[in-house]
């Protein structure tokens, strides 16, 4: 959901590797001999991702079905400690505009983004989202590694706000299908309500094409654009398409809305059909937000889930990713 300095992010159509991408990055590979990923492990001293924008869990690197890739690089600078320097089904976690405990905190004192860690607050005007702030405690992660499946734990305490979670997230390949699911817990174990919403960026890249008028991206129900995104993307009956290949110093943004309480309407596709290949995202939770974000190398339907969780009890929710291939 960057919307600003996009010429930045992507100059080209393809993203250009740097040495440094290719280096030893804490990671597992999983398959159920029908998909193949490759998932970044949390690490504060040698993990892919570093910054303090999305959890640290949960990134893939690639997945691979019948020859298709579904996720992968997708910008054009590298740096552990940028805020979109990352791949794969993420997500972040927000408190309104801002994040776990900030508005509260004093200059000086700590907040929190779940799946990162307490984060120290600076003289700042307001809360900056795509900000790289300093990380006091990173918690305790573990990490539990299967022949099809990983699972992570994040254990959190921050007893100088209050505010304590066990997290934990299980990235599954399902046996002898084409399908990923992404199961989620948060526990509260601190004193203090856990008020958040989370959205997964999903960040889909199929085969490296381009953003453009070979993808096509449906909901169940009738999505209205509430921006203006005339001459970028058109939307007719329950598809949204592009107009024309997105250029590299453009992007397309909008808030969805027309969807229901009901978590059918959390059932998204998207394909492309020069590569004759799609994926169907699916929740158990009802649509609280819905945002699409792309430039040219990335295609990003964002769907958020709202919860309050407290002391003492937990929320749940799923994501399932079925991949598929199309008829040539």
């Amino acid at each position: 959901m960057l919307r600003t300095a996009v010429a930045a992010v992507c100059l080209t159509c393809s993203v250009v590797s740097l040495p440094i991408w290719a280096a030893n990055f804490p990671e597992a590979e999983i398959s159920n001999g029908v998909i193949k990923a490759k998932l970044y492990l949390p690490d504060a001293v040698k993990g892919y991702y570093r910054a303090t924008r999305f959890d640290w869990s949960g990134s893939i690197s690639s997945l691979e079905y019948k020859g298709h890739n579904y996720f992968g690089v997708w910008f054009s600078k590298y740096d552990p400690k940028l805020h979109d320097s990352i791949t794969g089904p993420v997500e972040e976690f927000r408190t309104g505009e801002s994040a776990l405990g900030y508005d509260e905190a004093k200059v000086g004192g700590s907040f929190i983004r779940i799946g990162v860690g307490v984060l120290l607050k600076p003289e700042e005007d307001k809360f900056q989202q795509f900000k790289t702030y300093q990380i006091v405690n990173p918690g305790k992660w573990i990490v539990h590694k299967k022949k099809d499946s990983v699972e992570y734990v994040q254990e959190l305490s921050d007893p100088s706000s209050g505010y304590a979670y066990d997290y934990t997230k299980i990235v599954r390949l399902t046996k002898g299908r084409p399908e990923m699911t992404i199961e989620h817990t948060l526990k509260n174990t601190g004193s203090k309500n856990i008020a958040t919403n989370v959205y997964n960026h999903n960040f889909f890249v199929i085969d490296g094409k381009t953003s453009g008028p070979d993808f096509a991206v449906r909901f169940p129900f009738a999505p209205k654009a509430l921006a203006d995104v005339s001459g970028k993307l058109e939307i007719h009956g329950n598809e949204l398409t592009y107009v024309r290949d997105l250029p590299a110093d453009q992007s397309a943004y909008t808030e969805l809305t027309g969807y229901g309480d009901n978590a059918s309407d959390f059932d998204i596709r998207v394909e492309n059909k020069s590569a004759k290949a799609g994926v169907r995202v699916r929740g158990d939770k009802p649509l609280w937000k819905m945002i699409f974000w792309s430039i040219r190398t990335v295609l990003c339907p964002e769907v958020y889930i709202n919860m309050d969780i407290a002391p003492g009890k937990e929320f749940t929710w799923k994501l399932t990713y079925d991949f598929y291939t199309m008829a040539k």
